[in-house]
């Protein structure tokens, strides 16, 4: 078996700087991810702020199919 060096060099040069612009690349994208990010919605208000929510209220428990199809297309459940 012939055991080239040049060619397993160049295989293993081709590895390396792949894995570094890969690490580069997904670095780079995290950091453009965060920069341009909306600032995070449910951290704890500062100053006069108030976070609401609403709880939903109870589904309905007649079995009306209407009532139900109406509940969904309103509440989403």
């Amino acid at each position: 078996m012939v055991f080239s060096i040049r060619r397993w060099t160049s295989r293993i040069v081709f590895i390396v700087v792949f894995t570094v612009l890969l690490f580069v690349v997904t670095g780079g994208y995290r950091w453009l991810a965060d920069a341009i990010s909306p600032i995070h919605p449910y951290r704890e208000p500062r100053g006069a702020a108030l976070k609401v929510f609403v709880n939903d209220p109870n589904s309905p428990d007649s079995k009306n199919a209407a009532d139900r199809l109406r509940w969904f297309y309103w509440y989403g459940e």
